[in-house]
């Protein structure tokens, strides 16, 4: 099992910055990749961002390329999502998510954290 814990969500203007943090515990040593998904009011939750444990490769939505970036701390068992050039249309839920080895899907999911954009 793995547990996920988001934080650093919060209120921003628009072409504002934020960081958000996701602190992994538990079967870590399991993890191949490491994801951000997010989720607005009455809309699908969405793919964001996601990277790899080991070698650190990174893919990225197009609505967010450029604007967002993702890195680990391996050793803190930590993933960052910096958010900079934020629009309203980035408003939602945002979850960490981990993809075990031994899976094709993000089988683990963080409690979520808002992200609220004002025009």
């Amino acid at each position: 099992q793995v547990q996920l814990v988001e934080s650093g969500g919060g209120l921003v203007q628009a072409g504002g910055s934020l960081r958000l943090s996701c602190a992994a515990s538990g079967r870590t040593f399991g993890i191949y990749a490491m994801g951000w998904f997010r989720q607005a009011p009455g809309k699908e939750r969405e793919f964001v961002v996601a990277i790899t444990w080991d070698a650190g490769s990174t893919n990225y939505a197009d609505s967010v390329q450029g604007r967002f970036t993702i890195s680990r701390d391996n050793a803190k068992n930590m993933v960052y999502l910096q958010m900079n050039s934020l629009k309203p249309e980035d408003t939602a839920a945002y979850y960490c998510a981990a993809q075990p080895v031994t899976s094709t899907e993000f089988d683990y999911w963080g409690q979520g954290t808002q992200v609220t954009v004002s025009s």
